[in-house]
């Protein structure tokens, strides 16, 4: 772990920590007309994050094949809460057993190989692979395995509603441990290195003029003359800036449990028009879209953190997966009330469940990852 990574986590775990002390300090504070309902949902939330945060950085310090295991954990896990709830028959089990003992160890293993190493054996990318192996052959193969028990018992909805946590549960959340095993080109800002214009060029024409040359035309006395090319295009030297992988995982699962925070907050103190009141209470259209520009200025204050060439590419990122995390907090909702539960399970204090914790990061994993490699590859593509 780099100095960067450090400072990120450092700074994550002790605003964590301050945030804990507020809520500790503003719960004295109950019988002075403060809102008990929202205090303790803040409390819950911020206890939620230790567990997530506290788990993804010893991962982290382990390295990469834990982080990737730990995922690996969440996505099983919540795959399981999913089934739970799902109705299944007995002609369904074997292909349950397939996909929670094979499909989703694949894709992580997939997840967590060394591109170079991928390439160097099998001739193409990683992500080539675990891409498609879920959306392509999975959903292809996992309708054929049932049918093929001879239950045709509302076959369509038991297919339908396993693809689907099959999607969210494992495929999507799989591109969050992607963002450390996939190579991020070098983003370049226009910014000037130390050193001033004139001493660049000049170390670029002495290495020209040292460099081995063709030989040129014979001089008078019938020696050679040496041509070299002292070409030297006008470009503004700019400044690197590395891609940390690591960074940019934990910068994402901050920023998305703050999104989830920002947006329960602003919801709260703008409730005037609700989302979708019989599917979850505490959204309203006012604090999801204050909750997305709050998430986008947090994501440019640690645009430092990013492999980002410009400021508006993190903003853009924090915003579009607020707005993700906000949809996958709906949809998750809406199967929970369709379902008459209130909660996937018991694991985690608060939100009671692995995927009441992660919904959001399914969502918005695989928008980030994306819009990720389309920012640092801008360049190269125009």
């Amino acid at each position: 772990m780099d100095y960067q990574s450090i400072v990120l986590i450092s700074g994550v775990l002790l605003l964590l920590a301050l945030a804990t002390w507020g809520t500790s300090m503003l719960n004295r504070y109950r019988d002075f007309g403060m809102d008990t309902a929202v205090l303790d949902t803040c409390r819950s939330r911020i206890r939620g994050w230790w567990i997530l945060l506290g788990l993804l950085t010893c991962a982290l310090l382990i390295g990469t094949i834990a982080t990737v295991f730990l995922f690996g954990l969440m996505s099983f896990w919540a795959l399981r809460e999913y089934i739970t709830l799902t109705p299944t028959r007995p002609a369904d089990h074997k292909t349950l057993f397939l996909l929670f003992f094979a499909c989703t160890p694949l894709q992580f293993i997939l997840v967590g190989l060394d591109d170079n190493w991928f390439r160097s054996v099998f001739g193409l990318n990683a992500y080539s692979v675990y891409s498609v192996l879920i959306p392509v052959y999975g959903f292809l193969l996992l309708p054929a395995s049932i049918a093929i028990t001879g239950d045709s018992n509302r076959f369509l909805e038991r297919v339908a509603k396993i693809q689907v946590g099959l999607l969210i549960c494992v495929y999507s959340l799989s591109f969050a441990p992607a963002l450390l095993t996939t190579p991020l080109p070098t983003g370049v800002t226009n910014e000037v290195v130390a050193g001033s214009l004139e001493e660049e060029y000049i170390g670029r024409l002495e290495k020209a003029v040292m460099a081995p040359a063709s030989q040129g035309k014979e001089s008078e006395n019938g020696g050679n003359i040496s041509t070299v090319s002292t070409t030297i295009p006008f470009e503004t030297p700019r400044k690197t800036m590395s891609a940390n992988n690591l960074s940019l995982l934990f910068m994402f699962v901050f920023l998305v449990q703050m999104s989830d925070i920002f947006q329960y907050l602003w919801s709260q103190f703008l409730p005037r028009h609700q989302v979708a009141p019989s599917i979850n209470r505490n959204r309203s259209w006012e604090g999801v879209l204050l909750g997305a520009l709050s998430t986008a200025l947090v994501a440019v204050a640690l645009w430092y953190f990013t492999p980002f060439p410009k400021w508006w590419q993190p903003a853009f990122c924090g915003f579009v997966i607020s707005i993700m995390g906000f949809a996958g907090s709906m949809t998750m909702s809406a199967i929970k009330r369709d379902r008459g539960v209130q909660d996937y399970g018991t694991l985690i204090e608060g939100h009671n469940g692995v995927l009441d914790r992660i919904d959001s990061l399914c969502f918005a994993a695989p928008v980030f990852y994306h819009l990720v490699w389309l920012f640092v590859n801008l360049e190269t593509i125009w």
